[in-house]
């Protein structure tokens, strides 16, 4: 047995630190190493579902339909490319800043007999 430990000293003293420190700290560390990659797995793709979702709303609101021929434009051009309708006025008429009386349409209730 003496022949052993001689032999493999080194063998016994790092398996000596390792039953010692790796449960005091180990463990510890590979449970916060292991829920940080299970966050990881869960928030990124939260997160490009959210980079997706606001880029897609940029895109949506940058589209422009034309009045005159019905062309859809991302508003990039200040004419339809298909008629040579001026698109600048589209976009002013679509903007929010519209008093809800202009857009609304007045319908007449009538009796059906």
């Amino acid at each position: 047995m003496n022949s052993f430990l001689k032999g493999n000293k080194n063998l016994f003293t790092y398996s000596l630190i390792m039953l010692l420190v790796i449960p005091i700290f180990g463990i510890n560390f590979f449970i916060s190493f292991l829920g940080n990659i299970l966050l990881l797995f869960l928030l990124i793709p939260l997160l490009l579902v959210i980079l997706v979702f606001i880029g897609f709303k940029s895109y949506k609101s940058k589209i422009i339909t034309c009045n005159n021929c019905g062309a859809i434009s991302l508003g990039l051009n200040e004419t339809c490319m298909n008629c040579g309708t001026n698109l600048e006025n589209i976009s002013q008429k679509n903007q929010f800043g519209n008093n809800p009386s202009e857009s609304t349409i007045e319908i007449k209730a009538e009796e059906v007999k």
